[in-house]
This record gives C-alpha cells, sequence and structure tokens, in this order.
C-alpha cells in the first residue's frame, strides 16, 4: 500500500513547538503516533531528519510521510486457501476443515489465510449478519489448531447458531495428546482462565479469570504421552492448552505452555497435537447434525510414530 507524503511550510502558531506535539495537532495524528514516524525517519524539516523532541522552526518545510492507513478487515479479498476442504454445507450452513495456519476471520493483526476469504475465492455466500470483518462467524477455532468449524451461510442460520453456542446446545468434541497420564483417566477441569500477568499472548489459570469447563477421557495411554477425548462446556481462548498445562500434562508440541521440544521433534510435530474432531450441532431445519472431521497428516504421523514406540501397530 502506497503511503501518503505531505510536504507543507511550519505555520506560525506551531513554531517553537516539539515536532510531536506541533504534528499531532496539525496532521491530527497521536502523539505516540508522530513520535513513530520520526523514529523511522519520515519526517524532514528543510531536508534534515527531525527527532520527536526537536523544534518546529518557523518558515521552514516539512515533509512528512503520513503512516499506512487501517486496514478495511471488511474488504477482506477472496482468497484460495490450501488444504480446506468443505465436509458438508447447504442453503444455512457451511461446514470446513479448517487447516492450522488459517484464521477464522481477518483481524488487524493477522496477514495469513482466512476461513471467510477462502469460501469467498470458493463462491460461497455467506451471512451478512455479525461484525463486518467477520459476517456469518459464529464459531472461531485458533490458528494453530485444525479441524470442524461451521459458518452460518444464512441470516437464519447465524441466529439459530449463535443461541445454540450461547446456551451450550452445541458439542464439540476434540482430541489431544498430552504429555504423560492425566490421573484421573477421565474427569473434568474446572479453573478460570485469564491472560497471563506477564505475557498478553498467553493465558493461565487465575482466580480473577472467567469461568471455563473442560471434560475429558483417556482413549490410549502412551509411555509419554496419551491420546485424549476432549469435550467443552465453555470455549475461551487456549481453553484445551491451559487447562491441561495447569495440569502439568501441556499438549505435545506446544512451546508456549510448557511441552518438551525433543518428544515434538521426535514425532515430527511442528505444532501443537490438537484437533476439532466433530462438531454436533442444532440445523435450522430442526434436526441435530453432527460432522467429523479426520486428522490431518501431520497428527496422524505423529500418533503413528507414538504408537510404533510402544510396540502398537
Amino acid at each position: 500500500m502506497t503511503r501518503e507524503n505531505r510536504v507543507m511550510p511550519v505555520p506560525d502558531g506551531l513554531a517553537g513547538m516539539r515536532v510531536d506535539a506541533g504534528l499531532s495537532r496539525l496532521l491530527g495524528l497521536s502523539r505516540t503516533a508522530v513520535a513513530e514516524l520520526a523514529s523511522n525517519g519520515d519526517i524532514l524539516q528543510d531536508g534534515a531528519a527531525a527527532g520527536k523532541s526537536d523544534r518546529l522552526v518557523a518558515g521552514a518545510w516539512l515533509d512528512v510521510t503520513l503512516p499506512e492507513p487501517p486496514r478495511d478487515l471488511a474488504a477482506e479479498p477472496p482468497q484460495h486457501v490450501e488444504g480446506m476442504d468443505i465436509l458438508y454445507s447447504d442453503d444455512d450452513v457451511i461446514v470446513v476443515d479448517k487447516p492450522v495456519g488459517v484464521a477464522a476471520h481477518p483481524t488487524l493483526g493477522w496477514e495469513g489465510p482466512t476461513v471467510t476469504a477462502g469460501l469467498a475465492a470458493a463462491g460461497f455466500r455467506i451471512s451478512t449478519s455479525g461484525p463486518p470483518e467477520r459476517k456469518g462467524i459464529v464459531q472461531r477455532l485458533d490458528v494453530g489448531t485444525s479441524g470442524v468449524m461451521i459458518v452460518a451461510a444464512s441470516e437464519r442460520a447465524y441466529t439459530v447458531l449463535k443461541r445454540a453456542f450461547r446456551n451450550r446446545e452445541v458439542t464439540k468434541t476434540y482430541h489431544a495428546l498430552v504429555q504423560g497420564h492425566p490421573d484421573p483417566t477421565s474427569g473434568t477441569i474446572d479453573a478460570p482462565i485469564a491472560r497471563h500477568p506477564s505475557a498478553g499472548w498467553r493465558f493461565a489459570v487465575r482466580d480473577d479469570g472467567k469461568h471455563a469447563v473442560t471434560h475429558y477421557d483417556t482413549l490410549e495411554a502412551h509411555r509419554e504421552a496419551s491420546l485424549l477425548k476432549v469435550s467443552l462446556e465453555t470455549g475461551r481462548t487456549h481453553q484445551i492448552r491451559v487447562h491441561f498445562s495447569s495440569l502439568h500434562h501441556p499438549l505435545v508440541g506446544d512451546p508456549m505452555y510448557g511441552c518438551d521440544p525433543k518428544l515434538a521433534e521426535r514425532l515430527g510435530l511442528i505444532r501443537q497435537w490438537l484437533h476439532a474432531v466433530s462438531l454436533g450441532f442444532p440445523h435450522p431445519s430442526g434436526k441435530f447434525m453432527t460432522v467429523e472431521s479426520p486428522y490431518p497428516d501431520d497428527l496422524a504421523e505423529a500418533l503413528r510414530r507414538l504408537r510404533e514406540a510402544n510396540g502398537v501397530r
């Protein structure tokens, strides 16, 4: 995107002011934004780079390269998403098999592929309900989580599905490979989750967090790891990863939450072993539907290696 350039003399009323304060008033930008432009060399006064605390000189010529305008998330162009399959679709709903590395919808911090752009490229119509940048989105999976995800195609479906998720009428089932062996082998984790106090991109179990409940059953127990069936009552960010990490059983391949990198390397994993295997939901027609997603190749191969190391074929 081309950045706009402004060339103008310093107005008499701003002469003597600091660059950040004066240009903030002149250009309608925050002082922080002007300071960042100055530190990047984007503000010249009579041809010389001006620092944020320099003074504006009466009659001097300013040459300012303005910051890029904020991205219009609602104007996301269609984009083919490699590996995103359609598991089921009709006039009301579209159920996709979301690959790892794909976001549900565009956000300011994400430049990669999205489910919404992929559906547009494939010619699907999505409900216009919801915020402009995430129309039709009633459920999200983390970028690093693969598996089944539903999108509303009609306005009726958007209303029905949003209500169903809110009333916990949707069954969300995941399979997760965790280090060690949870004790008991089947149970419920009821622990509130909030942002980690020292790392805003991580979450943690905290007394001041939001209510979060995770149910699990052990499907396979191997020497170093256990394959679990996990169902969620709530849908907090990173919920499964945080809950099992808090029990000292982090997901295999999840360094953010304390996994053993050597085990992940032996299994050929470069992401956490977590997959949304099925989603059950009330269809707007009145019937209850369940759609399933098979393991992607990388997770299937990691599980094969684990079983082989334990003499399981």
